[in-house]
């Protein structure tokens, strides 16, 4: 007989469950017999290898129903309140964020008779204030469309706008850049220079007009279809709860298939006994005889 106070070690345990992958629930003396778990298990007993397969079992089925109960949101009729328990901390009900499309800056597209526009590769672009993709031409169209002289503004007020607009610093060569593009935005057709100042041409005047336009009064944000459709947290968390009792269902089914396990592993045992003693009778009639 062993010792059924002696600890299980890693390698009996490991054993016992290859034992039983190989032969089965209940077929402990087959596992024993076994010459690859023989050297492990000689020292347990049948009830020695059925007491530590249930405890195993069972400790698995706890830790699985463990992990995968979570807490059942409590429904109330005006708004959903999650009840949490002690142990777990509910998830957060699913945030909806609702972006806002940005504003698109139209930039006017020059006359097909004139000269095409180079790309800004002369001055750098900058990011203005929340407004990040403006570029030198649009911050020249509105110091020019705020003008109150009549003839525009010269070289220096035009730079001086675009500098408080600026959140870095303008290059040591920025006036020569901003003449040589002032000098092609008049090619263009899209500015008048006027003595030594500049203005913009009708055309341009009224498309920078069209846009500002288009800043006063952004799109509307565009509302997610699941949105309409009235999806709401009470929905959410039905939900939740739908799938919370499923799993406890599945561990219940499990725990139940555990039972059976262990009762016919039961009667296997009882068989065996009862089929043992009675091949004792037959072997004390026959030495008898």
């Amino acid at each position: 007989m062993g010792n059924p106070k002696q600890k299980w070690t890693a390698e009996e345990e490991q054993a016992l469950k290859d034992g039983v992958a190989k032969h089965g629930i209940g077929k402990w003396k087959c596992i024993q017999k076994d010459p690859q778990f023989h050297v492990h298990l000689s020292n347990r007993t049948n009830i020695d290898l059925k007491d530590k397969w249930r405890n195993m079992s069972t400790a698995a089925i706890q830790g699985s129903s463990t992990r995968i109960r979570t807490p059942k949101p409590k429904l109330a009729q005006d708004a959903p309140v999650p009840v949490t328990p002690a142990p777990a901390t509910p998830a957060p009900p699913p945030v909806v964020s609702v972006q806002t499309p940005p504003v698109l800056s139209v930039t006017p597209e020059p006359p097909i008779n004139h000269v095409k526009e180079e790309p800004a590769k002369d001055v750098p672009d900058a990011k203005i204030g929340s407004r990040n993709n403006n570029d030198t031409t649009e911050m020249i169209f509105e110091a020019l469309s705020l003008a109150k002289e009549q003839n525009g503004m010269d070289i220096g007020s035009i730079i001086s706008y675009i500098e408080q607009r600026l959140t870095n610093e303008t290059p040591q060569n920025f006036r020569k850049q901003l003449g040589a593009k002032l000098r092609r935005l008049v090619l263009q057709g899209k500015l008048e220079k006027v003595e030594n100042c500049y203005r913009l041409t009708k055309s341009s005047l009224a498309e920078t007009n069209t846009i500002n336009r288009k800043d006063v009064f952004p799109k509307q944000p565009v509302i997610p279809a699941y949105l309409k459709m009235g999806e709401s947290l009470e929905e959410a968390a039905k939900t939740a709860a739908y799938k919370v009792a499923e799993a406890e269902e599945k561990t219940h089914i499990a725990a139940l298939s555990v039972r059976e396990a262990e009762r016919l592993s039961k009667m296997q045992e009882e068989a065996d006994a009862i089929f043992q003693l009675a091949q004792e009778i037959h072997d004390r009639c026959h030495s008898n005889d």
